[in-house]
């Protein structure tokens, strides 16, 4: 999914998932997963961030 394997194992993969048919769904399914999850959002929402500082704000200063 990464295209870390060495070139040798790499072929023996795409082997498997040639004569493999539910190895090659779930393969599928698991690109598709990471393909989606790429996607996501990564940093928090401003308005997130104001909010938690907001809270530590709360507590009282060590010192």
């Amino acid at each position: 999914m990464y295209n870390e394997l060495p070139a040798d194992q790499h072929h023996e993969v795409e082997q498997a998932l040639l004569h493999d048919p539910e190895l090659a769904a779930t393969c599928a399914d698991l690109l598709l997963a990471q393909r989606t999850l790429d996607h996501l959002r990564r940093t928090p929402r401003q308005r997130t961030t104001d909010f938690i500082l907001q809270y530590s704000r709360t507590f009282p200063k060590a010192g």
